[in-house]
């Protein structure tokens, strides 16, 4: 039996572990339904200014220590 605030967190436990748990039901979310091709894409805001460097440099960096937890 689950508890009330549980369930109304829905289902995703507290702290940094439902973070965790959180930020990846909701990237395989996004990825399901996503059909382009992600580096395109990211090129394509950097090269039309939607997205600055230094904008590029932390989605990189953040893209980066993803990978080192997944691994």
């Amino acid at each position: 039996m689950s508890s009330p605030l549980y369930d109304m967190m829905g289902g995703v436990q507290a702290g940094p572990m439902g973070q965790m748990q959180r930020m990846l039901q909701e990237y395989q979310q996004f990825r399901a339904s996503y059909k382009g091709d992600p580096k395109q894409e990211v090129q394509r805001l950097l090269n039309s200014g939607q997205m600055s460097q230094e904008q590029y440099n932390q989605l990189q960096q953040a893209a980066l220590q993803l990978q080192q937890m997944l691994r």
